[in-house]
């Protein structure tokens, strides 16, 4: 039987190996060697590469020109004998089943991209903790992916990102204007890695979809978070209600996690507990910053100097304005959110989150210069919501005036912004990562 799939795919979507009547699988010497083999060679795909390589008898690939047959590969094949123009399989017992788990996208396969490095948890690890709460994000993406490919029962994706680490989907939070699923909320199961640094729950939120139903409402709440007024919609009040429920039900050991619009969805639930006095741990990764993208500019004089400027003019108009308005009390005192930390995770190459680096960073050479206390009060308010309070309308801070968090930034080179936005990158244990807590 001869199969061939036009969607462009690679082979690390053979999967599983039973489905193959002929398979090799490398030792950990073949994996490091095929990884700095695929590392080493840019025509080829990158997500070709898979710590479990099979090698599938009489499989055909099929370049733009000419067809090259391997069989029984026993290793990584030459540079330049992989197109993504199609694949064709020979097998006599390739099954419905393979052939939907060969055309589903690899992001979404656990066994494929996973983090299954991590064969036991250790909670007090700081790298174990963020990779459970990036998966437990991926969860909720593959689940609204799963909906929208109409994936049910043993075609679905999604349970392993949750499994894996011996947690079990509680509920799903679907958003009352499109249907579509945007966070869940996991259960711990009782395990023996089990530890009091165990979460009880965890609540997490995806980010924007681009493509399927959902992509329209999620461009929507993208604007409301641009115009401060996400914590208005619908969506964040179906979130914040199962946070409430939650600790309602007296559970505060329980985790606050999302990507992107998921994160900023995530941040104002925390910020929002901190009224109450509750400070719940939270995971945010590659939390959005609106702002001009001065951490783009790569002369650090210019970028410093703008940085002061800045500083130095919000300041000066906060002061006036606050003046003017009789010293009117924010919504949630600045001080108020310092014993909240946070945990970021930002990448310089996606300008979406990038600003996060220079807001904290310039606030230490701030102080070094003498005038904390100018930056201090510059990093409580915003240009905008300044205008807005000057001229009488109501205004609301943005989400990322934080006075404390632990900020972790990605300093692997990205090969564009999909990848350094990607939540992937936050469980890969080849990241070089750099961390920092800042406190206001």
């Amino acid at each position: 039987m001869s199969l061939t799939f036009k969607p462009a795919f690679n082979l690390r979507t053979f999967l599983p190996i039973s489905h193959f009547p002929r398979t090799h699988i490398t030792t950990d010497t073949d994996r490091r060697q095929q990884h700095h083999y695929f590392e080493n060679n840019p025509a080829l795909p990158s997500s070709i590469f898979h710590r479990r390589w099979i090698s599938i008898d009489a499989v055909n690939i099929q370049t733009h020109s000419t067809t090259k047959r391997f069989d029984a590969m026993p290793g990584p094949p030459p540079v330049g004998t992989f197109s993504s123009t199609s694949v064709c399989v020979n097998q006599e017992h390739t099954t419905k089943e393979s052939i939907d788990l060969m055309m589903a996208p690899e992001r979404d396969n656990f066994e494929v991209s996973g983090p299954l490095h991590l064969t036991t948890i250790d909670w007090t690890d700081v790298d174990h903790r963020r990779s459970v709460a990036a998966s437990m994000v991926q969860g909720v993406y593959v689940m609204q992916r799963d909906l929208q490919e109409n994936r049910q029962g043993s075609e679905a994706l999604a349970p392993p990102w949750w499994n894996f680490f011996h947690f079990e989907l509680h509920s799903h939070l679907i958003d009352d204007a499109d249907s579509s699923i945007f966070g869940a909320i996991y259960k711990s199961k009782p395990n023996p890695s089990s530890t009091p640094s165990t979460p009880s729950h965890i609540i997490a939120f995806r980010g924007t979809v681009t493509k399927g139903d959902a992509f329209s409402r999620d461009l929507q709440l993208d604007l409301h978070f641009v115009q401060n007024v996400l914590h208005q919609s619908s969506r964040f009040q179906i979130a914040i209600q199962a946070v409430r429920n939650l600790v309602a039900s007296g559970n505060q050991n329980f985790w606050l996690t999302g990507h992107s619009l998921g994160s900023a969805m995530a941040m104002l639930a925390g910020k929002n507990m901190v009224k109450n006095g509750i400070f719940l741990e939270s995971h945010l990764f590659n939390p959005p910053f609106v702002s001009a993208p001065i951490e783009n500019i790569k002369n650090k004089k210019v970028k410093h100097g703008l940085r002061i400027a800045s500083s130095f003019v919000t300041a000066g108009l906060a002061v006036a304005v606050k003046i003017k308005n009789n010293n009117q009390q924010r919504n949630i005192p600045f001080a108020d959110l310092a014993a909240w930390v946070p945990c970021l995770y930002v990448n310089p190459g996606d300008h979406i989150c990038s600003e996060y680096i220079g807001y904290f960073r310039h606030r230490r050479k701030m102080e070094k210069m003498g005038v904390g206390v100018v930056e201090r009060l510059a990093s409580q308010h915003s240009i905008g919501g300044i205008f807005m309070d000057a001229i009488g309308k109501e205004s609301h801070d943005p989400l990322h005036l934080l006075p404390s968090a632990n900020l972790t930034v990605n300093l692997s080179r990205a090969r564009d912004l999909k990848e350094a936005h990607g939540v992937h990158q936050w469980w890969r244990h080849d990241q070089q990562l750099e961390s920092r807590t800042y406190r206001g």
